[in-house]
């Protein structure tokens, strides 16, 4: 078929660039010889690959629907020819005037730049790089392997019409932007991530993070993508070429696969231990704790009996210091109840006239009043109506505003509440205990969202170093930002498990042991523990989500405390462990720190010791947990 000159013009063009239909199963693998071109056709610009069969005749058109349901003529019989997570989407326009296509020219497409939304480097089993383009709707086309180079040459092409922008959280990651900056904010008005004009995502999240988080998740994801970016980062390429290959002339880009680099040997076999069950023996005769490390170790390693949780608590939250006796602990009551009920009435005097002119403290009585009604609601000190644990808990989340008038109330405050008010049954210390507690959280809850981000970032860090191949999974799902994980850091996994594994899980994190950041480790013993149903099934984006959303009260505390245990033993003992897991980890500091790595390293070497002798206690047989 012959072009039409006026409406078609070659940008770009290069030969063997193969497409893999099934890169997922090395043994199945088919690979199809073609050409990849960019094109502009009435002007518009487009990226195309058609087999060698197909050269010289135009590409099939493949139509990416909109949010506007406009669409080409729909195929029912449309069958992709791969697998359903490959799949392009299901309604194709096809060419009406060329000749039947071949065997292998359903696998042709034309993709509009417009609606080119990102360029990823995947590595499956076959031990391959595959260029993997996604589209603005969230389909992934079939991967491209460049066997004869090229991939710079067509970047550089592409950034004639587009902006490429690399992604700080996954360096094999470009998120592809338009050069007019209006028709980018345009696609975010289609996307309608703001429900009215008064607010925008991340107040939707400080007011309803659940709501949010799984009403709209394909939309807080591509959010995510966008915000954790550097704006000023631009391509950078390093060259790379298959080692299978003889080396050509055009090096390869920088879409390098980025692992942890070393190999991190066995994960060590660890231990639970008994919980604190004594409390007297470590105080001395004026009531100081004479070794609170003692005590954090015992707590880290099996939590507090009930019994005594009501006083360790108020140490482990910083209510009380721990060099503290027991007089100068009667003071400081007597001082923090003084200092609560002064600012109790601080709203409590409040009255309705002056609220009326005040909409903040409005706004922070409402979003109380709504979340304090539907809170652990199931707990017996928080169920049925007109119960006084309700007024406790609302009366407390309102103090804490005038505490904190800055940051205020946002809607998982009162999750983080309900357990202290459960175990302290006291309303000021309750209160102190979460302003403790929301001292080493409070930055989670803040409006710019900058924690929440770098916690995501650190968290996907840390899964690359340790399993790679689930995080090429996720990337091959559009699940690789791993904003699923979101609500369990928000809230240090409340609602992922029972309120009495919350009570250990929590008193746990208190420690700060082994890590500050031993809640990302946590998570990704949550996430290696369901590798085997991720990638050994059909997921998709929507699935992946489903599925770990369903995981809420299935998980087994003890396993997952265990299995995020000794993935920091097994990393801390890696000789060449990357800076970046380092400074997650807390064992490189770039900066001047109170805390020198070496002190670090004692620490994890006392873990160490602790977790060898368990094992070596039970005569090197398999240890046996509680």
């Amino acid at each position: 078929m012959e072009k039409n000159t006026e409406d078609y013009k070659l940008i770009f063009e290069k030969e063997g660039v193969y497409l893999h239909t099934n890169a997922k199963r090395s043994n199945h693998d088919t690979t199809i010889p073609g050409f990849i071109r960019i094109v502009e056709r009435a002007g518009l610009p487009a990226l195309e690959w058609s087999p060698l069969e197909d050269q010289g005749r135009n590409a099939p058109a493949v139509l990416y629907t909109k949010k506007d349901g406009e669409a080409g003529e729909e195929d029912t019989n449309f069958d992709p020819g791969y697998e359903p997570d490959w799949a392009v989407i299901s309604t194709v326009k096809k060419d009406r005037e060329h000749v039947p296509v071949k065997d292998s020219g359903q696998w042709s497409f034309s993709l509009p730049l417009s609606e080119l939304y990102s360029l990823r480097k995947a590595r499956f089993s076959l031990g391959r790089n595959f260029l993997v383009l996604t589209s603005r709707g969230g389909h992934p086309l079939p991967p491209l392997h460049f066997h004869r180079g090229g991939t710079r040459e067509l970047l550089r092409a592409l950034q004639r019409y587009i902006i490429l922008d690399q992604s700080p959280v996954d360096g094999r990651l470009f998120l592809a932007y338009p050069h007019d900056s209006g028709a980018l904010s345009q696609s975010f008005d289609k996307l309608q991530l703001l429900d009215d004009g008064g607010s925008d995502l991340v107040s939707r999240f400080i007011q309803d993070p659940y709501a949010t988080t799984f009403g709209g998740f394909s939309k807080v994801t591509n959010f995510f993508r966008a915000a954790i970016r550097h704006p000023e980062s631009t391509l950078h390429s390093r060259a790379a070429q298959d080692p299978s290959l003889p080396p050509q002339a055009d090096d390869e880009p920088g879409f390098e696969l980025i692992t942890c680099g070393v190999e991190l040997g066995p994960r060590p076999d660890v231990t639970r231990g008994p919980p604190l069950d004594k409390w007297g023996v470590f105080l001395d005769p004026e009531g100081r704790v004479k070794n609170p490390q003692k005590i954090k170790e015992l707590v880290f390693r099996g939590g507090i009996t009930p019994s005594l949780r009501k006083e360790a608590w108020k140490f482990l939250l910083g209510f009380y210091p721990w060099n503290s006796t027991t007089k100068e602990r009667e003071d400081i009551l007597r001082d923090k109840t003084d200092e609560y009920f002064r600012m109790k009435v601080q709203w409590k005097s409040v009255s309705e006239e002056q609220e009326m002119r005040n909409s903040l403290l409005r706004g922070y009585r409402s979003l109380i009043e709504r979340d304090v009604s539907r809170t652990d609601r199931n707990n017996t000190f928080f169920s049925g109506n007109d119960n006084p644990g309700l007024t406790l808990l609302n009366d407390v989340l309102m103090t804490y505003c005038m505490y904190n008038f800055d940051l205020g109330y946002v809607q998982g405050m009162s999750d983080l509440l309900s357990p202290l008010l459960f175990v302290t049954q006291n309303e000021v210390e309750s209160f102190w205990c979460l302003t403790g507690f929301m001292e080493l959280v409070h930055q989670n809850f803040e409006e710019s969202q900058e924690a929440m981000k770098q916690q995501l970032l650190q968290l996907s860090i840390l899964l690359k170093a340790l399993d790679p191949e689930l995080c090429d999974f996720l990337d091959s799902q559009d699940s690789g930002s791993l904003c699923f994980c979101f609500r369990w850091l928000l809230i240090w996994f409340k609602r992922e498990f029972s309120f009495n594994d919350i009570l250990i899980l929590w008193e746990v994190l208190w420690t700060r042991l082994p890590c500050d950041n031993f809640h990302l480790l946590i998570a990704c013993s949550i996430l290696q523990s369901q590798r085997g149903e991720l990638i050994g099934s059909d997921h998709d984006f929507n699935t992946i989500l489903k599925h770990i959303n369903e995981l809420t009260m299935k998980l087994d505390l003890q396993s997952v405390l265990r299995g995020a245990e000794a993935i920091y033993l097994q990393l801390v003992q890696c000789k060449e462990l990357p800076l970046k897991v380092q400074e997650v980890l807390g064992l490189y500091v770039p900066s001047s720190s109170d805390e020198s790595p070496d002190s670090q390293a004692s620490e994890t070497q006392h873990l160490l010791s602790q977790s060898q002798a368990g094992a070596a206690s039970s005569n090197a047989a398999p240890p046996t947990y509680p």
